[in-house]
């Protein structure tokens, strides 16, 4: 018979997403970082 696994670990963990605020500046942050994922999928920013 096989050994039995032990339960995971099921402790609730911060989550960064809802940590941080959605400030303006944030929000702008956000936009500036992900410009080089806009390019490679080929989006114009809004044009």
């Amino acid at each position: 018979m096989t050994e039995q696994q032990p339960e995971p670990d099921r402790t609730p963990q911060p989550n960064p997403i809802i940590a941080e605020p959605a400030t303006p500046t944030a929000c702008q942050r956000d936009y500036a970082d992900a410009a080089d994922v806009r390019e490679r999928l080929g989006w114009k920013d809004g044009r």
